[in-house]
């Protein structure tokens, strides 16, 4: 490879990019808009749920579960139902999410040791919402009844209460739980998977429709040389890119970092080489800029978003499709962003990973060299 030949073709693509100022603003501007939309329109959490309640007894005791409700933030109170029918009414009505019953003799049930069911009608069109807001319902009866049984063998002794069984949970690297730490990181695969491969999807194809081409096949540059000369600018915007949605994870949505630096700038190198890869190949084989950048779309949005573990658990997909996800490098990069981020995770632990990132990487290389060819058929 001649290094001199390599290099004049990336001085002739700086030109070109920087002539080209709007495509370079709208790559720039990309990941911060893709960045800022998906980090905050895409939240797995519930909060200020709708909540309507029946309290059928009315009692001091049947208040305090009530209060439990509407003293966090996951539950907002919408309406205080007169009647069974209101409450109803309002749930089928979109009123409330969730309304809570109390039924009747609630208090005297508990003051006499015996137990009490308290009924929650939750709209369950939304089958995750729903299964959330039982999770939610279920920890604020949970925490009231340890606190009415508390309370009663306070006053009868140890001897008359039930026995309980505690659980102390302890969770690590998310404490708070917050969805947003979990999203980010794979925000910022999402967002480098499709910057990349759209950065190169244009290059062999721009000058097709230029009628450049000629020009490139008339040179003495090999294909490898063509891909790296031609790479080399793209990769200084994919990691400027890289390293612009990383501040925006940790500055602007506080999601902790607690990794290395250097682990997050090798591991996203060498993603970014692969997208690039990827897009000057679907470039080679394109002859129009259209062509080119649907395709990229198509075959980096899609899978990074579906089958990288970004949007749905890979443990929990069929046998055949965790099969697929293993080829596509965004799954491997999602692993590393989160472990970077959230665990602080070395570099040696990620080996794995890294490797089958740089398989990708080698394997899309030599397809790219063999698919691009200096004629004009």
């Amino acid at each position: 490879m001649n290094w001199r030949r390599m290099l004049a073709l990336a001085r002739k693509e700086s030109i070109q990019i920087r002539r080209d100022w709007r495509s370079l603003a709208v790559v720039l501007l990309m990941p911060v808009m893709l960045m800022t939309l998906m980090g905050y329109g895409i939240a797995l959490d519930q909060t200020d749920v709708p909540l309507c309640v029946y309290d059928r007894e009315g009692s001091q005791l049947s208040q305090d579960l009530l209060k439990s409700f509407v003293s966090n933030r996951y539950f907002s109170l919408k309406l205080d139902a007169r009647d069974y029918r209101q409450l109803v009414t309002a749930v089928d009505g979109g009123v409330c999410t969730v309304g809570v019953v109390v039924p009747l003799y609630f208090s005297k049930l508990l003051n006499a040791g015996r137990p009490a069911t308290v009924q929650a009608v939750i709209d369950a069109t939304d089958n995750n919402t729903a299964n959330l807001i039982i999770g939610y319902t279920q920890a604020v009866v949970a925490r009231f009844s340890a606190a009415v049984q508390l309370d009663y063998q306070q006053r009868r002794g140890p001897a008359l209460g039930a026995p309980s069984l505690g659980l102390q949970a302890r969770t690590w690297f998310n404490e708070d739980l917050e969805s947003r730490n979990f999203i980010v990181p794979g925000v910022v695969a999402l967002v480098m998977a499709v910057i990349g491969t759209f950065l190169t999807s244009l290059t062999i194809a721009r000058e097709w429709e230029r009628g450049t081409m000629e020009q490139l096949v008339s040179t003495p540059v090999t294909a490898a040389e063509v891909i790296a000369g031609k790479l080399i600018p793209y990769f200084v915007i994919g990691m400027t890119d890289a390293a612009t949605c990383a501040a925006i994870s940790g500055w602007w949505f506080e999601v902790p970092f607690r990794g290395s630096v250097m682990t997050l700038f090798v591991s996203s190198a060498v993603f970014l080489i692969g997208v690039l890869l990827l897009g000057f190949l679907i470039s080679a084989l394109s002859r129009t800029q259209l062509a080119a950048s649907q395709f990229a779309l198509l075959t980096t949005f899609l899978p990074a978003f579906l089958l990288s573990g970004f949007a749905f658990p890979i443990d929990q997909m069929p046998i055949a499709v965790r099969a697929v996800t293993r080829i596509f490098p965004a799954r491997y990069y999602v692993t590393i962003l989160k472990a970077v981020f959230l665990k602080g995770t070395g570099i040696e632990p990620l080996f794995a990973p890294m490797l089958a990132m740089a398989l990708f990487a080698a394997a899309v290389g030599v397809g790219a060299v063999r698919g691009f060819k200096k004629t004009l058929d």
